[in-house]
């Protein structure tokens, strides 16, 4: 017999420099607010517009909190059928990078603390959960993470799962993406003609899945992958991939492309992913559902981005509003329903995109529940 339980989001909690708290996310989001800062401190000789936390405790400590207001609001005290996924990007590289820049020596880093999974590695330590298991699959990475959260819920093998999306900024990432040219020295402006590129920030997203609904509860309807294979670090400049990700996760929540509400674009502000992502929204949506990239106000949080989007996509659905873009005055396709105002409407189906290096997508939808 097969199993195919519902998924649900019951309760999340996320930081990012657009605030340290989901409502002030959202809020910030909605109001357009400043969010990025412009740093000298990363790049040599070279201003960035990078998304920092604004917050003194330290990245170790506001993850292990954040987990636990999530699992003490949802009254979990037993975490024996709990498992933990972990999406990053990074893992523990910025506590490596403290170490070797402190003592110029890499024989004092702990490789405990270096590698992907040691943020699931330490939070299991504090929680005894059942299990972990942690994604690294660059900027789509809590994005797989919640789409094997739907995997295993849906088949009814755990009852409970805390995914964590998470990255910190480290001199890594933000040089490396200042070697392939993409970064901005200003807030990005995603899908804009003369955008300029993207912008590094930190997130730390908590999100508990589960499948029984509360009054709050937002459905994970669909996921959909796709892996184009075109470049290391360049999507396919006709979207091929981004239009297989979408039309899967669409077709695995059973909805049609005209029942979508508002698109959460992937939207980096970088030519190669706008363009892509930007054909394969109009070529599959003749009914032109609002579309905004909220990384205009978060920047791009990398491993994080898909948790924490799917915290602003849920919120949507809560709240009945579109959130808009920012920096948005000539678009470069006419054919997009560019939002660059908050919108109040019914907001039954959402789609989130997640796109990373190396041609890997995934598609995220998300749907209002029923009242019964």
């Amino acid at each position: 017999m097969k199993i195919d339980k519902k998924v649900y989001i019951n309760n999340f909690h996320s930081i990012s420099c657009a605030g340290n708290t989901s409502e002030e996310l959202f809020e910030s989001i909605c109001e357009k607010k400043d969010c990025i800062s412009i740093d000298s401190t990363y790049v040599k000789d070279r201003d960035v517009a990078i998304g920092k936390i604004k917050n003194n405790k330290s990245f170790k400590t506001l993850l292990y909190d954040g987990c636990k207001k999530v699992l003490e609001e949802s009254n979990l005290d037993d975490y024996s059928n709990t498992l933990l996924i972990v999406g990053s990007s990074v893992g523990g590289m910025l506590s490596t990078e403290k170490s070797f820049f402190k003592d110029k020596n890499y024989k004092n880093i702990d490789y405990k603390q270096h590698s992907i999974d040691s943020i699931a590695y330490n939070l299991k330590k504090e929680f005894t959960f059942y299990d972990d298991i942690s994604f690294s699959t660059a900027c789509t990475s809590s994005a797989n993470a919640l789409g094997y959260a739907k995997e295993v819920l849906s088949k009814g093998i755990y009852k409970n799962v805390l995914v964590v999306g998470v990255d910190s900024l480290c001199s890594t990432t933000v040089c490396g993406f200042s070697a392939l040219s993409v970064l901005s020295s200003k807030p990005c402006t995603p899908f804009e003609k003369n955008r300029e590129g993207m912008n590094v920030s930190e997130a730390l997203a908590v999100i508990l899945l589960q499948n029984d609904k509360n009054k709050n509860s937002v459905e994970l309807c669909g996921v959909g992958y796709s892996s184009d294979s075109h470049h290391m670090t360049q999507p396919h400049p006709d979207g091929l991939g981004a239009k297989n990700a979408i039309e899967n996760a669409l077709d695995d929540a059973k909805i049609s492309f005209k029942e979508v509400s508002y698109i959460n674009a992937h939207g980096t502000g970088t030519i190669a992913n706008d363009n892509s992502e930007g054909k394969a929204i109009a070529s599959l949506f003749s009914n032109k559902p609002y579309v905004s990239s909220t990384k205009s106000i978060t920047g791009h949080t990398l491993g994080a981005a898909g948790a924490l989007e799917a915290i602003i996509c849920a919120m949507c659905i809560q709240k009945q509003i579109i959130p808009p873009s920012k920096n948005i005055e000539n678009p470069f396709l006419e054919d997009i329903l560019f939002t660059n105002e908050m919108t109040f409407q019914d907001v039954n189906y959402v789609v989130s995109n997640s796109f990373a290096f190396g041609g890997n997508n995934t598609s995220l939808v998300f749907g209002k529940c029923n009242e019964n």
